[in-house]
């Protein structure tokens, strides 16, 4: 298949099943699905295959430092909510911005952007509400699978377009924007209220220890072994982390259940 073709399949069929994710298993499933790297992947993927396993190796750096400032993005979002989307979605643009920044400046080893990134995603979910998910719900319009598919098709192009010239770390930066949660939280602001997009972004937090370590693993990988082995371990150790964070989220659920009831 072309790899062009590629790109336009792909991406857009993974944010179509984290939609249906969604719809189907509420909210906070549907930005845990999104928080794997279901975007940054296929692009790191497509750079590999374009520009070389050493250029997409170094990305992962980029990747790293994006997954802090993806957990910024999240927290401002979820906090000002409230406020209405487009004020939360400026002010988590502006807070990913410039802690990417800091850390791309900070020009830290791999293995310390990893510990940032974890400790910031912790940091996050820890100052996220965790309030019940507002139910004012609308039928979604016919063009908003399809409009959600061809915006995350345009990104997708968009920035494997500009990688030559914007060099590995900042790739991998711009590759990590979270493009699909973002998406989804939008929509679910705009159709199903505050509580939804809470959850889905705090959802998508919390899915990104899967996230982090599979760019921490890719990048210790890609020097040394081919692309389906690097990829294919990455990808294990992703899943593994995501089922982990799962049994953890679901555990603190029924605590709160528990305590709520008594």
């Amino acid at each position: 298949m072309d790899l062009l073709a590629f790109k336009l399949l792909l991406t857009p069929l993974l944010l179509l099943a984290a939609s249906l994710a969604v719809r189907r298993w509420g909210e906070t499933v549907g930005g845990f699905v999104v928080g794997l790297p279901l975007t940054s992947g296929p692009i790191s993927l497509f750079l590999a295959l374009e520009r070389g396993p050493a250029f997409a190796a170094q990305a992962t750096a980029g990747s790293l430092v994006a997954t802090a400032a993806q957990a910024a993005f999240g927290l401002v979002y979820v906090r000002l909510a409230p406020r209405g989307w487009p004020a939360a979605l400026a002010l988590g643009c502006a807070a990913f911005v410039a802690v990417a920044l800091v850390l791309q400046h900070a020009a830290l080893p791999q293995a310390a952007l990893f510990i940032v990134a974890v400790a910031a995603i912790q940091f996050a979910l820890w100052l996220s509400p965790r309030g019940a998910v507002e139910r004012a719900r609308v039928p979604p319009p016919w063009w908003d699978l399809p409009a959600r598919m061809l915006l995350i098709a345009a990104l997708i192009v968009g920035v494997t377009a500009v990688a030559p010239l914007a060099g590995p770390r900042i790739s991998g930066v711009l590759a990590s924007f979270p493009f699909m949660g973002l998406i989804l939280t939008v929509f679910a602001h705009r159709m199903a209220g505050t509580g939804a997009a809470q959850q889905v972004m705090r959802g998508m937090v919390a899915g990104l220890f899967g996230f982090a370590l599979f760019f921490f693993v890719l990048g210790l990988l890609l020097p040394r072994s081919g692309l389906a082995a690097a990829y294919a371990l990455a990808v294990l150790a992703a899943l593994l982390a995501q089922a982990l964070t799962l049994r953890r989220l679901r555990r603190a659920a029924g605590g709160g259940r528990r305590a709520a009831e008594g």
